[in-house]
């Protein structure tokens, strides 16, 4: 139970409790994965990017209002400078339960030791496919190999979980799936797989064309795995299912075919220091206006978390068949 009092939680218009805070802290990548981003993408400008002094009195003041989780997120958050001292300084809140962090595993193997004595307790990694070439097509940079090595140093590193997440496109890697799963059962790893969100113009293909829904991914699955639902949640919008006779859970996040808005607990903060409200609407609070112009002033800053909590929507309406009308691509969300 938290010891937070009840005038401090954070309540939305829907009665949903928020205590799950994601951080993009740079909205820069070494990758340039074809669902993510635009091949020639233009990054922010430093100065209009969160400090991280900025980003850890944000975290903070979300913590003193009950929330326990904070999710890391870039972009790629390991390619920021000082990254590794931020998740120290995150790590020793007091009232934080679980720091956890996602990354495409580019720069894993350098410092997965690091990242886990910070106390990052666990770990999201990228993998939508095994094959080199297609991993090269898919991130249009990224070598595959480097990102294996990374999952065995996090392996070695100690966390307490680790999960890969494949966003699957159909035509591109969605005969790989039980690849993936085979993969993850080998070396005792959790996997989700994701529908493509439509967050962003891209260019790299027709996003109705290479939907391939949850449903179809489990048929696939199902035909040569079996698999448990479980009724135990991470907190986040994934399904899971276990993959029996191993230590793999299986988890399908499902922005299309299976809403799960209901069940929303958490808020998202851009590198920007936009507070979004809901991933697919562009309701906002812009807290970096509020951290600048009121310096070191907590109460100030806790009272626009607050009262963000009246715009934040019910749920998003996301058509794969139109052309999007976030154009925020999944970079600066924060994932």
């Amino acid at each position: 139970m938290s010891n937070t009092p009840l005038s401090s939680v954070l309540i939305d218009r829907f009665a949903r409790k928020v205590n799950y805070l994601r951080v993009s802290i740079t909205d820069r990548c070494d990758f340039r994965c074809v669902y993510c981003m635009a091949e020639d993408m233009q990054f922010l400008p430093r100065q209009q990017i969160l400090s991280l002094e900025e980003i850890e009195f944000i975290c903070r003041a979300f913590v003193g209002l009950g929330v326990e989780k904070i999710r890391i997120t870039g972009g790629e958050p390991l390619v920021r400078k000082g990254a590794l001292g931020l998740l120290a300084n995150l790590g020793q809140l007091e009232g934080l339960q679980e720091l956890v962090m996602t990354t495409n595993g580019s720069q894993l193997a350098a410092t997965a030791d690091q990242i886990r004595a910070a106390g990052v307790k666990r770990l999201n990694i990228s993998l939508d496919t095994l094959n080199p070439d297609k991993f090269r097509e898919l991130t249009r940079t990224g070598d595959l190999q480097r990102v294996l090595d990374g999952i065995d140093a996090a392996k070695a590193a100690g966390f307490e979980r680790i999960k890969l997440n494949a966003v699957i496109l159909k035509g591109r890697n969605h005969l790989e799936v039980v690849d993936l799963v085979n993969f993850a059962v080998e070396k005792a790893l959790d996997i989700s797989f994701i529908e493509e969100m439509p967050l962003g113009e891209v260019n790299g293909h027709n996003r109705a064309e290479a939907f391939y829904p949850s449903q179809q991914i489990r048929a696939d699955l199902e035909a040569v795995f079996s698999l448990m639902p479980l009724r135990d949640s991470s907190g986040g919008p994934s399904e899971y299912w276990q993959v029996a006779a191993s230590h793999t859970r299986v988890g399908f996040i499902s922005p299309h075919s299976a809403n799960f808005c209901h069940l929303c607990n958490r808020v998202r903060l851009t590198a920007e220091g936009r507070l979004l409200l809901c991933l697919g609407n562009e309701h906002s609070v812009d807290l970096k206006a509020i951290v600048r112009s009121y310096p070191n002033d907590m109460t100030k800053l806790q009272q626009a978390i607050i009262a963000s909590m009246e715009i934040k929507p019910e749920r998003h309406f996301f058509d794969i068949n139109e052309q999007p009308v976030i154009l925020r691509h999944m970079s600066n969300t924060g994932g």
